[in-house]
C-alpha cells in the first residue's frame, strides 16, 4: 500500500495571514436520518456527539460537522478511517445509512493569525461577523463549493480535491502582503 499524499503536497504561502494545505486527513461522509442510532454511530466513529444544525464538534484531531439535514462530515486521522467505518457499520446494523471514505476526494486548507478572516472575506459570500465559534458554513469561494469553520485562532476550509490548485491560488492571492482590508 502506498503512502497517502495531500492534493498539493502540503504547499503553503506566507502572506499577511499564513495559508497552508493540511492533510492528508481522513474524512467520512455519513448520510442518515437523525436518530439515536445516528448519534451512536457518530460516537463510535469519532467519539463525538452529533452536532446541531450548521455546527461542528471538534475534539483534538477528530471532528463531526453538520452538512445538511441528513449528512455529516467526520474528520479523523487518515489511518483511522477503516476502523471508524467498521464501527459505524456495526452501530447501524441493518438500519439504512451511507458511510463513505471521501478522504482522497477532498483537500483541506488552514488560514491562521489575527487577519485570517480577511482572506475569507475576499472570497466567500458569508457574514463572518456572525460566524460563531463552532459554527460550520457551506458556501462557495469564488466559483467552487467549500465548507469552513473557525478554530484555534484561524479557519479550516475543505474543498474538492479536483479544485485544490484553484482554491490555493485564490487563498494565496487573497493573502498577498499589502492587500489587507482596512
Amino acid at each position: 500500500m502506498s503512502d497517502p499524499v495531500s492534493a498539493l503536497g502540503g504547499t503553503s504561502f506566507d502572506g499577511f495571514a499564513p495559508v497552508r494545505e493540511i492533510g492528508p486527513l481522513g474524512m467520512i461522509t455519513l448520510r442518515s436520518k437523525p436518530s439515536k442510532t445516528l448519534d451512536k454511530a457518530i460516537k463510535a466513529g469519532v467519539g463525538l456527539k452529533a452536532p446541531s444544525q450548521r455546527r461542528i464538534e471538534v475534539s483534538g484531531d477528530k471532528a463531526c460537522a453538520w452538512m445538511s439535514p441528513d449528512e455529516y462530515l467526520l474528520v479523523l486521522p487518515y489511518g483511522d478511517v477503516a476502523t471508524a467505518l467498521a464501527a459505524i457499520a456495526k452501530a447501524f446494523g441493518a438500519e439504512h445509512h451511507l458511510a463513505v471514505d471521501v478522504s482522497d476526494a477532498r483537500a483541506v486548507f488552514r488560514m491562521e493569525g489575527d487577519r485570517a478572516d480577511q482572506v475569507l472575506r475576499k472570497l466567500v459570500p458569508a457574514d463572518l461577523e456572525r460566524l460563531a465559534p463552532g459554527e460550520m458554513r457551506r458556501t462557495r469561494a469564488a466559483q467552487v463549493a467549500v465548507a469552513f469553520w473557525q478554530q484555534d485562532g484561524g479557519y479550516t476550509l475543505v474543498c474538492f480535491r479536483s479544485v485544490a490548485g484553484y482554491v490555493m491560488g485564490l487563498l494565496t492571492n487573497a493573502a498577498q502582503p499589502g492587500s489587507e482590508l482596512s
